[in-house]
């Protein structure tokens, strides 16, 4: 794609942001769109909102698991960019509405204590890096109507970020082993799933070396302070207007995301 296209895309998805309509599949126009298209399109996106004021706070890897690559048809993860604007307090509900069709997932948060670059990041690399972990909810969402993604649909729609809310802790990790953290997802007080660790590549630091090394090839740096997500245990769940999620980690604590009804 030229760059003409590329700005076009990515004002698409802006106005649906601002519309609150879905789009068709943005592949579904540019059929011949590459990852490298998708990328794009979603810096274009950043630097707009960056350019309005929005600050970097982290970022996210998606399409961790074995059953989301092969539904997508890949053998590898994607990456989005979080900003300060997705970070949710816990205790507040969360208006619906400024969702579209959005989704809930348990995550183990890295929030590290200095910087981290690849290439060349190793797993011993990342853990150094790490200064705690913390419970997470990230909320999915998409500008893709129906949720009908490729592979470049959701990289250029920012990896399908919405929000995120972060419980309480910390929890340090040597005290931890990712591979082998349990969680329960409850709905309402209801158990709807559980997961681990392990479902994230194999272990959810695997997930951050994947991105620090990424990121370093595009001259970019993973900072101290940023929110790291690598990728949800278990399923992604829809969520309802009243819906209450709680997940919790086995040796790191709960964190829990209420959403208000909609406005009538």
């Amino acid at each position: 794609m030229d760059a003409d296209s590329v700005e076009k895309a990515a004002g698409t998805l802006l106005d649906a942001y601002a519309g609150g309509t879905p789009l068709p599949p943005l592949t579904a126009g540019h059929p011949d769109m590459s990852v490298a298209d998708a990328y794009a399109i979603q810096f274009a996106q950043v630097s707009a909102w960056t350019s309005g004021g929005a600050r970097i706070k982290g970022h996210k890897v998606g399409l961790t698991s074995a059953a989301m690559q092969r539904q997508l048809g890949v053998d590898q993860p994607d990456s989005g960019v979080l900003l300060d604007s997705m970070f949710l307090p816990e205790n507040t509900p969360i208006d619906p509405g400024r969702f579209l069709q959005p989704r809930i997932e348990p995550e183990i948060a890295f929030v590290l204590g200095r910087p981290l670059r690849g290439p060349g990041v190793t797993a011993a690399d990342a853990v150094a890096a790490v200064d705690f972990v913390l419970p997470a909810l990230e909320i999915i969402d998409s500008r893709i109507a129906d949720w009908r993604i490729t592979i470049a649909d959701t990289i250029a729609d920012n990896a399908s970020s919405g929000g995120v809310v972060l419980g309480t802790g910390p929890a340090r990790l040597d005290a931890l082993d990712l591979a082998l953290t349990g969680c329960l997802l409850h709905r309402g007080g209801e158990l709807i799933d559980t997961g681990a660790g392990g479902a994230v590549l194999g272990s959810p630091v695997n997930a951050l070396v994947w991105l620090a090394n990424v990121l370093g090839e595009r001259g970019e740096t993973l900072e101290a302070g940023h929110v790291v997500l690598p990728g949800s245990v278990t399923a992604a769940v829809p969520v309802a207007p009243g819906d209450v999620f709680t997940a919790t980690f086995g040796g790191i604590g709960s964190v829990t995301a209420r959403f208000g009804r909609e406005r009538t």
